[in-house]
């Protein structure tokens, strides 16, 4: 697995992220615990944790939000084949008369 170093997480709020609120609070209390350390490795492995966290964080959200779009997409379909059936209907009324 390669790493990139240099990138930045997402702001830290643990209302938006509550999967990983427990590494959030470990890694800011690490970066308030080694102010100086922090640029020199001291709080990396946390990093990588959460970068980890929020890696399945985001799976799980992605997966949820297809979920819900495949229902949506069905109820749609549902809901055009019922129109065009009616449309239909009508067009043999109309040309009836």
């Amino acid at each position: 697995m390669i790493l990139v170093a240099g990138k930045m997480h997402p702001p830290l709020t643990l209302h938006r992220h509550p999967m990983c609120a427990e590494i959030i609070e470990q890694f800011q209390k690490c970066h308030l615990d080694h102010p100086i350390g922090k640029f020199f490795g001291q709080c990396t492995d946390l990093k990588v944790k959460l970068d980890r966290c929020f890696r399945e964080e985001k799976a799980v959200k992605r997966k949820a939000n297809f979920e819900q779009s495949k229902k949506l997409k069905e109820r749609l379909q549902a809901i055009r084949k019922e129109a065009a059936a009616k449309g239909s209907e009508e067009k043999n009324l109309l040309s009836g008369c």
